[in-house]
């Protein structure tokens, strides 16, 4: 029989690692919650966030999205930029399974106010409200919250954790070195360049070898989006990378990630606040990452000018989302996704005039002008910009009548390699030679002669055609 004595020494002992570990428990929620502090949170106006009246409510799980922010712009932070990644994050509360869908950012829906172009546009043109309201709206879905961050925040969370193990083809190589070149550069981060097999392999798509890489690197594989898997390479390649931080994450100790935190929270925006940050720090290591996709899950490929993903049944692909982030077998999309559906396929001109593959990649900056929007504006004058066959002097459409401002391959249109319409000089108005000398018109960057806007191409009249970002006839111009 244990002696009284003995039992108080043991019960003082339990109690003193009881008080170590409360007191270790408040030291690291208060280093955790000053470093909060850094994460900006402006203030989400929800009043502006529309949610679809038939969506359904998901009970049991919580939605969010991941913004990916090109930060090549000058002076530019979370606003006013095209979100290139979009990544919706279900997570479900019951099972502690968490997946992930990215939205292809060349895919045409509607991003507001009837005007229909690439989905990154809805954050340039309204921020995260506004982008958020895009992927509810089109998609059914009912999302609130959101975190937003540029490429040089996952430079930082990489290096962090040491880096990552990376099977890559030889495209992947080749592509990444090429990347790699500008993502040091901005964010001032060293890497070495992978050497590239020698010879190459017949298949330079199939995987060669697993390699570990860098901030740098990471963020530049990342960037890919020029291999044959195109936008839908780059962004499994974002969702891969987001599940390997993801696990490496829950095995780091608390130096890693306090690290991270002082290097990492200063590029976050979020609309989350301290407490549901601090709310969410268990899922780390209770939840896991069990399965991604992309979306549209159908489509094809518009070419007026690069290239836009065209989803060909907007209504099943939802159907089959939901039935991905949860597991709703029963889901009926909304009249607003059913009417946007068949708008999208009006626009086009049919699926009939769709392309099964790209003919060119759009180019992977934000701030050329070369993306036409649909806008619902139902004016009209002698000027066609829309998608039809109609073969006018300004026609913008699919055909290939050879009109003086036609986005066809006839030498003499507007995106050639000839001396098309709108130069100065010998290459067209976007092509391999720069273009026009001032940036798209003869003499101001925006118009001739000073007149009109940014989005003017006429000539010597001072009126825009594209005035405002908007037309009489309901066709603009965009940002892409």
């Amino acid at each position: 029989m244990a002696r009284p004595g003995k039992k108080r020494k043991v019960l003082f002992v339990l109690e003193i690692i009881v008080l170590l570990l409360f007191i270790g428990g408040l030291y690291v929620y208060g280093q955790i919650s000053s470093r909060l502090d850094k994460i900006k949170q402006p203030e989400l106006k929800k009043e502006e966030i529309v949610v679809n009246q038939e969506a359904p409510k998901m009970t049991g799980y919580k939605t969010y999205v991941l913004f990916g922010i090109d930060s090549r712009g000058e002076g530019s932070k979370f606003s006013a930029q095209n979100s290139d990644t979009m990544i919706i994050v279900s997570v479900n509360n019951d099972t502690k399974e968490v997946k992930m869908a990215s939205v292809y950012r060349d895919t045409l829906l509607n991003i507001g106010n009837d005007t229909y172009t690439k989905a990154n546009a809805a954050y340039a043109y309204g921020g995260p409200e506004q982008a958020i309201t895009m992927l509810n709206t089109n998609l059914d879905l009912d999302i609130s919250d959101y975190a937003t961050a540029d490429f040089s925040a996952l430079v930082e969370v990489v290096d962090d954790l040491g880096g990552l193990e990376i099977p890559l083809s030889y495209a992947e190589i080749e592509h990444m070195n090429n990347y790699c070149v500008e993502t040091s550069e901005l964010t001032g981060k060293s890497y070495t360049p992978i050497e590239k097999p020698d010879p190459a392999p017949e298949d330079q798509e199939a995987t060669v070898d697993t390699y570990h890489l860098n901030g740098v690197q990471v963020t530049s594989y990342c960037r890919i989006r020029y291999t044959a898997s195109l936008d839908m390479g780059r962004t499994e390649r974002q969702r891969r990378v987001l599940g390997m931080l993801f696990d490496k994450a829950k095995t780091a100790g608390l130096s890693s990630i306090f690290k991270i935190m002082d290097d990492v929270f200063p590029m976050v925006q979020t609309s989350l606040s301290k407490q549901d940050i601090l709310g969410l720090l268990p899922t780390l290591i209770g939840y896991k990452f069990t399965d991604s996709t992309g979306f549209p899950s159908k489509f094809k490929f518009s070419n007026i000018k690069g290239s836009i993903i065209v989803p060909t049944d907007l209504e099943s692909t939802v159907i089959e989302l939901h039935k991905f982030l949860y597991n709703d077998e029963n889901y009926t999309p909304s009249s607003e996704v059913k009417a946007r559906s068949a708008k999208i396929i009006e626009i086009v001109g049919g699926e009939s005039s769709l392309d099964d593959a790209a003919k060119t990649q759009s180019d992977d900056t934000t701030n050329t002008t070369d993306t036409f929007v649909w806008s619902a504006d139902t004016s009209t004058d002698d000027t066609d910009y829309s998608y039809d066959n109609s073969g006018s002097d300004y026609d913008y459409d699919y055909d290939n009548s050879g009109s003086d401002y036609d986005y066809d391959n006839d030498g003499g249109g507007y995106d050639d390699t000839t001396g098309g319409d709108y130069s100065n000089d010998d290459g067209g108005y976007d092509d391999t030679t720069g273009g026009d000398t001032t940036g798209g018109d003869d003499t101001t960057g925006g118009d001739d002669n000073g007149g009109g806007d940014d989005y003017s191409y006429d000539d010597n009249t001072g009126e825009s055609d594209f005035s405002d970002g908007d037309t009489d006839s309901g066709m603009t111009e965009s940002e892409e």
